[in-house]
């Protein structure tokens, strides 16, 4: 079969790489369209299926997502050499389409956030001697505290930042200054051992780390230290930077955007508590609902809960576990 002279300019890439403005060759092989947007479509197990590009001029293409397709080359002679698909309405879904498969306008994905700065990571204060020291100082502090007691005795024996346990008991005591105590320097002295802490890759640990950053961010935001807040905000988001490939980091990038437009808020859990009388339960996740708040404000909120309605529960939620 000889092969025609625009087959020479155009390149072969992955679906999920593909954006506004390229030009897309047709599943017939014979005529490439401008992509107007595309979309991610996932399958019923919520994993990445389709990708489904728009096209200009009408029709949409739609294409499985792990495979590849033919772009053309951004060059004057791809451009004119390869007729250009108009008016493809309903002929794109038409054609046999290989693994080629149209999808809707994905929300456009922001640049990944960069890390903070040097300027910016130095706003964050260095400890007060060791980490040990700084948990003793609070706990001198609050002499009469039985939970911040019991933490500081477990954390006594030695800060060991490798022991999930050790960053979960400093995520707890910080968590227990500023909620039960009302002690946000001393929370800020105690989370700041764990916001330093780079993402090492282990969920388990980093999500002590995470509620750290979570919590350090709204208590700055709330004193008017809105530029330490935001350094707390750009370590919180380090895992989102951590992907290279840019099929996948949008990829994630959905899914992040999904978990933050339906969080976890415990609304059943605290209504089978209240029905049961049980305070006690009702109060335990309470507090993983404001856990899941402030990560929620950390991330400036979701397309479901703005600022201002994040603000507002935040703040109920404080009151009923401080009642």
């Amino acid at each position: 079969m000889t092969e025609t002279p625009a087959a020479r300019h155009y390149s072969e890439q992955q679906a999920g790489s593909l954006k506004t403005g390229d030009q897309l060759l047709l599943p017939d092989g014979k005529r490439a369209a401008e992509i107007q947007r595309v979309e991610l479509e996932s399958d019923d197990f919520g994993s990445p299926a389709l990708v489904v590009a728009t096209l200009t001029g009408g029709g949409t293409v739609r294409i499985a997502a792990g495979s590849s397709v033919n772009v053309l080359d951004p060059t004057p002679d791809a451009v004119t050499q390869l007729p250009v698909a108009e008016n493809l309405i309903g002929e794109a879904e038409a054609a046999p389409v290989a693994p080629a498969v149209v999808v809707p306008p994905l929300p456009a994905t922001p640049p990944a956030a960069s890390g903070p700065t040097a300027e910016e990571f130095a706003l964050i204060p260095a400890p007060q001697g060791t980490p040990e020291s700084v948990v003793e100082a609070v706990a001198e502090a609050h002499p009469d505290a039985v939970g911040v007691l019991l933490l500081a005795d477990k954390l006594a024996k030695g800060v060991n930042v490798k022991s999930g346990s050790c960053l979960k008991d400093l995520s707890d005591l910080a968590h227990e200054l500023f909620i039960a105590l009302k002690d946000p320097e001393g929370a800020l002295a105690v989370a700041d051992l764990l916001n330093v802490l780079p993402f090492d890759g282990n969920p388990g640990r980093w999500a002590s780390v995470e509620a750290s950053l979570a919590l350090s961010s709204y208590i700055c935001r709330q004193d008017g230290r809105q530029e330490r807040a935001e350094v707390y905000e750009k370590l919180l988001r380090t895992p989102e930077n951590q992907e290279t490939d840019p099929f996948k980091a949008r990829m994630n990038a959905k899914v992040r955007q999904r978990s933050l437009n339906e969080p976890n808020l415990y609304d059943k859990e605290i209504f089978r508590s209240i029905d049961n009388s049980n305070h006690e339960a009702e109060r335990e996740w309470r507090l993983l609902r404001l856990e899941s708040l402030l990560f929620l404000r950390a991330h400036g909120g979701s397309e479901t809960i703005g600022l201002g309605e994040l603000e507002r529960r935040i703040s109920n939620e404080l009151e009923a576990v401080r009642a």
